[in-house]
């Protein structure tokens, strides 16, 4: 995959011109006017940056993206990106997004009006860093200038704008070069470690800082050497890499999932770029959503708890589920935002707590049971098997309390061993979710009857539990989904 650089005039093009191997500079007009951007004999894709100095509708700068993504070009930014920047309403949403940290920088300023210079990601003065990395990972165009302005006290995006190189002053030119190198030496890192043995790339989806991730340190490790001996090159990522994702060809999230995260935008743009990923989008929102879970397993007629949805203002004197009852927000993970209550005046008190974050809420009848099956599927095919045993002295199988997480203990299966009827409910189950990698809790409550609690599209894999029975297999099974599913693209 190669580098280009395209800019608006020659005259650019002699600033930017060098060289290094590391890209090639092209004017608009000469990017333009290539029939091709693909090598007929590879297929190669190149990386556009697209440094035009106007983005608008029917610009040579909007041209360049646009056909970089019809020649299977990788274009930064996207044409939708492009759009997301001309967009007042998509502005506004972004700035809620970044509003924390934007007010954290800006408070001390006297003025009314901030513009921010990104170069590659980057700003000049070492205090903006971060928040231009983070403006820089969303959009994705390599020179920017971003305006803020400052309504009732708070600082807010006004506009979007790629820089000219004329409007960037003398004193800042030589950082934009050192940056864009820098920008461009990282982005090797792979293709100069990576031994000429392996075949793929992937990126493996982490992050320090989670307090609960589905694998520990150790797994991780497990699925390196896994993708190793199937000659797929596995790289650890963070959350901050999101201008890397393009570079590899399959994405693996090891994080907690989420809709309202960068973990979904991570799968989005992965599933955009025909990557193969793990989970896709498809699957964090369906199974990330416990009110969508509900309506799918109602449907296919799977047995589940009695359940039901409520929304804000409801009479709970008219619910005739017994006491107690579970009720949880849609979206809560690892048993947090799940809660049992024994009376009225509980639920009333915790649904009115919740009903701040969500319009709708589930209440389910309580099942009491020592442990929950938990199957894990890929491909459909159920790979292995625990019993998660309820965390000593409380009701779920994870207690939080004071800031802590306490686990039960587990027991992991033999498929061999684990009911029929439970393996059968668990396909069941996934079958029309999709063909990612799955958890599916099912509880036991006697007399051959088991119940669906849900289906995670992030299960746990974490070293010395799920792997107990299978080994270094559980790792290789999961790579290998991976490898069969990149050599049938």
């Amino acid at each position: 995959m190669k580098n280009l650089i395209v800019v608006s005039n020659e005259k650019e093009k002699e600033f930017y011109q060098t060289s290094d191997s590391t890209y090639k500079t092209l004017t608009a007009e000469e990017y333009l006017k290539s029939s091709s951007a693909i090598s007929a004999d590879t297929k190669e894709r190149n990386k556009v940056f697209n440094l035009c100095n106007d983005y608008s509708y029917c610009k040579k700068g909007y041209y360049v993206s646009l056909l970089a993504e019809a020649r299977g070009d990788r274009p930064y930014p996207q044409v939708s990106l492009i759009t997301e920047i001309q967009n007042k309403e998509s502005l506004k949403f972004f700035s809620e997004q970044v509003q924390e940290s934007t007010n954290r920088l800006l408070k001390s300023l006297k003025t009314e009006t901030f513009d921010l210079s990104i170069y590659f990601g980057k700003n000049i003065s070492e205090k903006y860093t971060l928040l231009a990395k983070q403006i820089f990972n969303h959009f994705q165009a390599p020179l920017m200038k971003v305006s803020f302005i400052k309504k009732d006290d708070l600082w807010i995006v006004k506009s979007i704008n790629p820089i000219p190189l004329k409007s960037i002053p003398e004193s800042h030119r030589d950082f934009l070069k050192a940056s864009l190198q820098e920008f461009f030496e990282k982005n090797k890192t792979i293709s100069k470690n990576k031994p000429k043995v392996y075949k793929y790339d992937l990126a493996i989806l982490c992050n320090d800082e989670e307090a609960m991730p589905p694998s520990d340190a150790k797994a991780i490790k497990k699925f390196i050497h896994a993708a190793n001996d199937l000659r797929i090159y596995a790289d650890v990522i963070g959350p901050k890499d999101f201008a890397a994702i393009a570079k590899y060809d399959a994405l693996f999230i090891r994080e907690t999932t989420s809709v309202s995260t960068h973990t979904y935008k991570f799968s989005l743009f992965a599933q955009s770029e025909d990557m193969v990923v793990i989970d896709d989008p498809n699957s964090i929102l369906r199974c990330c959503n416990k009110v969508f879970l509900n309506d799918y397993l109602l449907k296919k007629n799977i047995p589940t708890p009695k359940t039901s949805i409520v929304f804000k203002n409801t009479d709970f004197n008219d619910f005739k589920l017994d006491y107690p009852l579970v009720i949880k927000k849609p979206d809560s993970a690892f048993s947090a935002g799940v809660k049992k209550v024994q009376t009225l005046d509980e639920l009333v008190k915790i649904s009115d707590e919740y009903f701040k974050e969500s319009d709708l809420l589930i209440l389910q009848e309580y099942v009491k049971t020592n442990f929950d099956w938990r199957i894990g599927l890929i491909d459909n095919e159920p790979i292995y098997a625990c019993k998660y045993f309820m965390a000593d002295g409380h009701w779920q199988i994870v207690k939080h309390e004071d800031g802590k997480s306490i686990d039960g203990f587990s027991e992991t299966l033999a498929i061999e061993a684990v009911p029929k009827e439970v393996l059968n409910l668990a396909k069941k189950a996934c079958k029309d979710i999709g063909d990612g990698l799955y958890g599916v809790d099912i509880k036991d409550v006697g007399n051959g009857k088991y119940l669906v609690i849900e289906i995670n599209d992030n299960p746990n894999i974490d070293f010395g539990v799920e792997d107990k029975i299978l080994g270094d297999s559980l790792y290789s099974k999961i790579m290998l989904s991976f490898l069969k599913r990149l050599e049938s693209r």
